[in-house]
């Protein structure tokens, strides 16, 4: 398991993120939100084609997409983001149905935040996304070589963890099965 110290601050650098969001209100306190807790904005898209362009050409080691963007959703441009760049992507939308959701998970998201968010709502929601992506890259580096690897989730009932197995089907999907919690 990643050291929660290194996903918060880093190994000796400053995290780079990029936010998309077409609201330019959202997108500014964001950027605001994220300069004052010591992220670098590393760039800012009004849209998803935008997001995947600078994406491509800043390599953030975060993207935080809103889902509702013209000419490009925010789940197609962290599908085309992902399809370059092992990053994590953080969704953040006003729009919850189970449909876009699944969506999200099938495009490799690892956040997903509401809005209407609060500010302490956003830093948590990073350094989660942060932190799963480094587990599973940790655990793919420790992979049996087909393509899938185990997970361990802490369990907030007790002692042990939930392990989940999480792996790509030949189609692109994700696939991702529960293993019954340890007692």
């Amino acid at each position: 398991m990643v050291e929660v110290s290194e996903v918060m601050v880093g190994p000796g650098r400053q995290r780079r993120i990029l936010i998309a969001e077409d609201e330019t209100i959202i997108r500014l306190d964001l950027r605001e939100l994220l300069q004052h807790a010591g992220f670098e904005v590393c760039g800012e898209a009004r849209d998803g084609e935008e997001a995947v362009q600078l994406a491509l050409a800043t390599r953030p080691d975060l993207a935080l997409l809103d889902v509702k963007m013209p000419r490009l959703d925010g789940i197609e441009a962290a599908r085309r983001i992902l399809d370059e760049l092992p990053i994590p992507v953080l969704i953040l939308t006003a729009y919850t149905d189970e449909a876009l959701v699944r969506r999200a998970v099938e495009a490799g998201v690892f956040g997903y935040l509401a809005k209407p968010f609060r500010e302490q709502d956003v830093l948590p929601a990073i350094w989660t996304t942060l932190g799963r992506h480094a587990d599973l890259a940790a655990a793919q580096r420790r992979g049996g070589g087909d393509g899938r690897f185990d997970v361990f989730i802490p369990s907030s009932a007790g002692p042990g963890a939930w392990p989940l197995t999480v792996g790509r089907g030949p189609d692109g999907s994700v696939d991702v099965s529960l293993r019954q919690h340890p007692r």
